[in-house]
């Protein structure tokens, strides 16, 4: 008996629902599959960046050509900071081998990438690199250099802090040049990057986290406190909460001559101390206290001391003898 008109269009009806829903059903499956696949390689999505990397838990790295450098045992001991900038030649070469000597150790090296054009508005560490293209290519050889293996990097102390000494286009470049080290840095190597945000007495806390987040501080693991200063571990928590609160990302302090806080100069200040010694085991937005700058190396030719990063031993000694341990 010939099909009714009706008939066809509700078979039809029926074999179009059908597809649909054996489309439907493929698509969740190929979909799921994506999504545990993207799982297994630590990624949460098809246009995400790998999360950036956190420190908490691992071992920091002491030199141990810095340990039989001569200096006195109580800064050698501990593991300090390695500044990089145009004074360590091919930074590539540099980066690598202090990764590699810190890998064979099973500890991770924290080092300091120093290197933005204008650095330090011309003061005691004038300098960095001659053109934005130039800091670039310094930030990608330094990058290739980190490789796969673990670092803590902190990228470029005081460049947001100064950045009004800045004119406006110039402010507009080194905005431009810190997000593409933390864009580098962050997908092209396994370190935790952290931008400077000064200290607890400088910029005021909303302030430095908008210029933080200009900075592209969505990529980067988080923010360092108190590098090269000397305020106390309490006034530079209170500062990172405030900061963290505000960018919801992670922070570190540098403790090296925290131990008696600031007395309000930055250069060379007597009766200082060394601070809480380096960790990354502290807890709350703090992934770790770090020795950034090296105690003993001063800050410039100011009260008396040696150029800046000069090892100056009479400091040291007075560092060491205000210290609380």
């Amino acid at each position: 008996m010939p099909i009714t008109l009706k008939k066809r269009i509700s078979l039809r009806s029926g074999i179009r629902s059908y597809t649909f829903v054996l489309l439907a059903v493929l698509l969740s499956a190929i979909s799921v599959g994506v999504t545990q696949l993207h799982q297994v390689d630590g990624l949460d999505g098809l246009d995400q960046a790998p999360a950036a990397a956190s420190p908490r838990g691992l071992s920091l790295y002491v030199d141990p050509a810095v340990a039989t450098s001569g200096r006195p045992s109580q800064i050698t001991s501990q593991p300090t900071a390695t500044w990089l900038g145009g004074w360590s030649g091919d930074v590539q070469v540099a980066a690598s081998t202090l990764v590699d000597s810190a890998a064979a150790q099973h500890t991770v090296p924290v080092m300091v990438a120093y290197n933005i054009p204008a650095r330090d508005c011309g003061s005691y560490s004038a300098g960095g690199a001659n053109s934005s293209e130039q800091y670039r290519a310094w930030i990608r050889q330094l990058a290739t250099g980190i490789g796969e293996r673990q670092a803590i990097v902190i990228l470029e102390p005081d460049a947001l802090t100064q950045i009004t000494c800045l004119n406006p286009s110039d402010q507009a470049a080194r905005y431009a040049d810190l997000s593409d080290a933390v864009n580098v840095l962050q997908t092209q190597t396994r370190a935790s990057v952290y931008l400077d945000a000064g200290h607890s007495n400088w910029v005021g806390a909303s302030d430095m986290a908008e210029r933080l987040q200009r900075a592209g501080l969505a990529g980067a693991r988080g923010f360092s406190v108190n590098v090269s200063n000397f305020q106390s571990t309490s006034d530079s928590t209170r500062f990172g909460d405030q900061v963290s609160a505000m960018t919801g990302k992670s922070y570190v302090v540098d403790t090296s001559r925290s131990g008696n806080g600031s007395n309000g100069e930055w250069c060379n200040p007597r009766g200082r101390a060394l601070g809480d010694t380096p960790t990354t085991n502290v807890g709350g937005n703090v992934d770790a206290y770090l020795w950034v700058k090296v105690p003993g190396e001063s800050d410039g030719s100011c009260n008396g001391g040696p150029s800046a990063g000069v090892w100056w031993e009479e400091y040291a000694q007075e560092l060491i003898t205000n210290s609380h341990y």
